[in-house]
């Protein structure tokens, strides 16, 4: 799948091999022991940090929630950040292929990477590149991270292995939350711009309205056909649904009609996001709040646009 998104700036590839070779010796990716590390989004970057904790020194290279991620370019000061690190966690489904194109152009045989789409075990043609909405996707992340921090540092795995426990252990409010939310109110029918939550509507028994292939042309920057447009117009004005999740991180002059019809139907409004808002948040609470929007936007038909 083609995913609307990240473009290597011009020269880069060229730039990051000159990196290689400044990043090449034995000490590159640690710093006085602590273990460098990357996540190409800031929700990867935020559980790296948690498992890792003091013995990690982490970064996030995506990590605005006030602009496109689709539209990202990577810098050579982004290359040099992703060459010197040891330990990377990076989406996969086409969200980040960059990464990819730093990572061959800066070898190193000690790097770690987790592909959460490998991970997860997806094919190249999954349809929603979204995974950290999808239950269960940051707990497998949390897992593999320690597992190649110990391998890493292995004098502190111990410590690592206790704080996937504790972050496990984190996630149960948000997973209660969709839990009480499917046996309250399965079947609530949603609109949506793109799939960035759908995997969490789906795990709450919300049902998306909007065509996927509706989504899937905004998600790609391809035009819509009128039919499309007029379908989920309709679901606003015949108020067939009782939430529109609007993902205001993407946002054009249709995605712009979309919510403008949302306010003028009176359907309220979830925003959500492809990278964490911050500060104030981490990976559990930023889902908890999204879970908690929803429910706010069903019960009392109040809008949370943004976190």
């Amino acid at each position: 799948m083609q995913v609307r998104h990240a473009f290597v700036a011009v020269g880069l590839v060229s730039t990051v091999g000159l990196l290689a070779t400044a990043c090449s010796s034995s000490s590159a990716g640690t710093t006085s022991g602590v273990v460098v590390a990357v996540g190409a989004e800031n929700e990867y970057a935020n559980v790296i940090s948690q498992i890792g904790g003091k013995y990690v020194k982490v970064s996030a290279i995506e990590s605005n929630p006030n602009t496109d991620p689709h539209t990202f370019e990577a810098s050579p000061a982004v290359a040099s950040e992703v060459a010197a690190a040891k330990l990377i966690v990076q989406n996969g489904v086409g969200y980040d292929t960059y990464m990819n194109k730093i990572e061959s152009s800066s070898p190193s045989s000690g790097r770690k990477v987790i592909d959460v789409q490998a991970l997860l075990g997806l094919p190249d043609s999954t349809p929603n590149p979204h995974l950290w909405y999808k239950p269960g996707t940051m707990s497998k992340v949390a897992g593999a991270v320690a597992s190649d921090l110990s391998a890493l540092s292995p004098g502190h795995s111990a410590y690592f292995h206790a704080n996937v426990v504790k972050f496990d252990k984190s996630l149960q409010p948000w997973y209660t939350a969709i839990a009480q939310f499917k046996a309250a109110y399965k079947g609530t029918p949603v609109a949506v711009t793109e799939p960035v939550g759908d995997y969490m509507l789906q795990a709450a028994g919300a049902d998306i309205m909007t065509p996927f292939g509706l989504q899937a042309d905004i998600m790609n920057g391809v035009d819509p056909s009128p039919q499309y447009v007029s379908l989920e117009d309709n679901l606003f004005a015949h108020h067939k649904v009782k939430v529109f999740v609007y993902n205001q991180q993407v946002t054009d002059s249709l995605t712009a009609s979309f919510l403008a019809a949302a306010h003028r139907y009176g359907i309220p409004v979830v925003g959500v996001y492809e990278t964490m808002p911050v500060p104030g948040y981490r990976y559990q609470s930023w889902m908890l709040a999204e879970v908690n929007a929803l429910k706010k936007a069903v019960t009392s038909k109040a809008s949370t646009e943004k976190l």
